[in-house]
């Protein structure tokens, strides 16, 4: 589904950046720079997110890439959804890496309400299912995303 997102994006902003905002791809060194730190904290942040799930979220034997327990230690003590704050990260990083007005405009804006909907209607209500009241008391005592310090510094502990 991301590569479906990315290669769309993509499409959608070289034609908008040729035919609307009458811009070509240049090069620049900074913006590039730029998205290769964004891309990498992004793969950053999901690779470590999803190792914490792998290790704390599974008691007994559970098919891999699903959990049977929720996590409340870490990053997850103060966001709910540190993996996705990773993968949004993704669009900024193609942002800068094409030097594209229009993806950044349009296409990240876009890809972020996409993400915050499919959360809010497929994901969280599959984890009440799951785990019931424990995940509806999380809910209300951990936000869905913290950009505060001291809950980042926590993805880098």
């Amino acid at each position: 589904m991301w590569v479906a997102f990315i290669l769309g994006g993509i499409t959608v902003s070289k034609l908008l950046d040729k035919f609307i905002f009458n811009t070509k791809f240049h090069f620049n060194a900074l913006m590039f720079s730029i998205g290769i730190i964004l891309l990498l904290l992004s793969f950053y942040i999901s690779s470590k997110t999803g190792k914490l799930l792998k290790r704390f979220g599974k008691e007994g034997n559970v098919p891999r890439f699903q959990t049977n327990k929720l996590i409340r230690e870490g990053i997850y003590s103060c966001m709910r959804h540190p993996m996705h704050l990773g993968l949004m990260l993704m669009p900024f990083s193609i942002a800068f890496l094409m030097n594209s007005i229009s993806y950044m405009l349009i296409i990240v804006p876009v890809t972020a309400i996409l993400m915050f909907v499919l959360i809010k209607t497929i994901e969280e209500p599959e984890a009440i299912k799951k785990f019931g009241d424990e995940y509806i008391k999380y809910m209300k005592e951990v936000p869905m995303f913290n950009l505060s310090l001291s809950c980042l510094k926590k993805l880098f502990q």
